[in-house]
């Protein structure tokens, strides 16, 4: 087995979470829930997790915003991503696959952001959103970790956000994969936390 490098020498910054947080709540669709999906993860447990979260964030008064992935009828608009990722077919008009699953179903006034990319920020407006709003720091959970969560999670740093992803609440296709890609973000992009960690700092006083 490949040795893991110790990055401490280098990369052993650390973010302080803001007092504005945003919850993200990445992509939770049916698509990656549901076994007639080649999309499905083999596990649910993140979205327990992320139920968890969300239901601490609006206890507290912090703004949720959800993310789905829906294309044109034809994938138009998803451009050469719906070549690379077939999978991705099952998107197209929108439809079961794209609806948030009930667990984390968005409430009340919840925003749902239609994205076509990885990247929840990628030719959407949610970086607006979330600077009217005056967030500092947005609390990422979803999936999948590799994939979605990962560019939304450097894309928020790259906007000047401070993401903080929550270990427990993400998910992917390996466990590999997943653990792999958290060791990336916490090195150079972000704070992974535990839900336990995530839901304390969702209830502070602010």
């Amino acid at each position: 087995m490949t040795e893991v490098p110790n990055f401490d020498a280098g990369f052993a910054g650390t973010l302080r979470p803001g007092r504005r947080p945003a919850v993200l709540a990445i992509d939770l669709m049916r698509a990656y829930f549901d076994p007639a999906s080649p999309l499905c993860l083999p596990s649910r447990d993140c979205l327990a997790s992320a139920a968890r979260v969300l239901a601490a964030a609006r206890n507290n008064g912090v703004p949720v915003i959800h993310t789905r992935v829906a294309y044109a009828p034809d994938g138009r608009d998803g451009g050469v991503f719906v070549r690379k990722v077939p999978a991705l077919k099952h998107l197209f008009g929108g439809g079961p696959m794209s609806e948030l699953m009930p667990e984390v179903a968005p409430v009340e006034d919840e925003l749902v952001v239609t994205k076509q990319y990885a990247s929840a920020f990628f030719g959407t407006s949610l970086a607006s959103t979330l600077v009217a709003r005056g967030a500092d720091t947005v609390v990422i959970v979803g999936v999948s970790t590799s994939g979605c969560v990962r560019a939304s999670g450097v894309d928020a740093v790259q906007h000047g956000f401070l993401p903080l992803v929550v270990r427990d609440a993400v998910g992917d296709r390996t466990p590999e994969t997943h653990d792999a890609n958290l060791f990336d973000l916490q090195a150079k992009y972000a704070e992974v936390v535990d839900e336990r960690t995530a839901v304390t700092y969702l209830e502070q006083e602010r």
